[in-house]
């Protein structure tokens, strides 16, 4: 078994429960109500933004060019993905600048990037990867399980197609198999704590659907820092 064939089946249960998540298959079925997701889009556009930064450390601790050229690339896509999906969402859910600019993200999604950026900057290549990875394969997975659905809703039909496409595919097999490359070149303890940020992004996968199933806010009115 490798690595990531290991940690994957370890998380088996919290992926399942994304799978029957209600925003999942409310995005799947049309139900879910469009306040949610554009609630969702607003977090999932800060998120995206620090993803990318990640990426472009992840590409710095690269041991070899390819990868670093690689996960450069990684990051530009992300960038270029936020301007166009979350933009074209953004318009047609009238979304304004004036949002954009005093939007404060969400307890969850504060964590969650601020877990990724722990687990880069105080380890290693495979750590970063490992906390990158579940956002890639977790969504790529959502999309072939939704492929089928025809919702009535055209954004959430969108949705579907980007992440259930062959080239999102092709960019999560080549990360699942960098980190099993990753996974060959470290100690067993380094190993226990890759797979310990890769359990922990696929916690907080779960959790950014119940932020936006539910609107998360801060309970005391916090102002965290962007």
């Amino acid at each position: 078994m490798t690595f990531s064939e290991e940690i994957r089946k370890d998380a088996s249960a919290i992926w399942e429960a994304s799978f029957t998540h209600p925003f999942v298959t409310g995005i799947g079925d049309g139900t879910l109500p469009l306040e949610n997701f554009r609630y969702y889009v607003l977090q999932d556009a800060y998120y995206l933004s620090h993803f990318s930064r990640i990426q472009a450390i992840g590409a710095s601790q690269a041991p070899d060019l390819e990868g670093t050229s690689r996960l450069a690339s990684h990051a530009q896509s992300t960038y270029q993905a936020e301007l166009s999906l979350h933009e074209n969402f953004s318009k047609r859910l009238g979304i304004t600048d004036a949002e954009r600019k005093s939007f404060k993200p969400s307890p969850t999604a504060y964590a969650y990037v601020s877990h990724m950026y722990r687990a880069a900057l105080t380890g290693q290549f495979g750590d970063t990867l490992a906390a990158l990875l579940p956002c890639y394969w977790l969504y790529y997975d959502i999309g072939e399980l939704l492929k089928d659905c025809n919702p009535a809703e055209p954004i959430y039909q969108e949705m579907i197609a980007a992440y259930g496409s062959d080239w999102f595919r092709a960019i999560v097999e080549e990360e699942v198999a960098r980190l099993d490359q990753a996974a060959e070149h470290v100690t067993a303890a380094d190993r226990v704590r890759m797979k310990e940020h890769f359990m922990i992004s696929t916690e907080y996968e779960y959790m950014f659907w119940e932020m936006a199933y539910t609107r998360e806010e801060w309970p005391l009115s916090a102002q965290p820092v962007r």
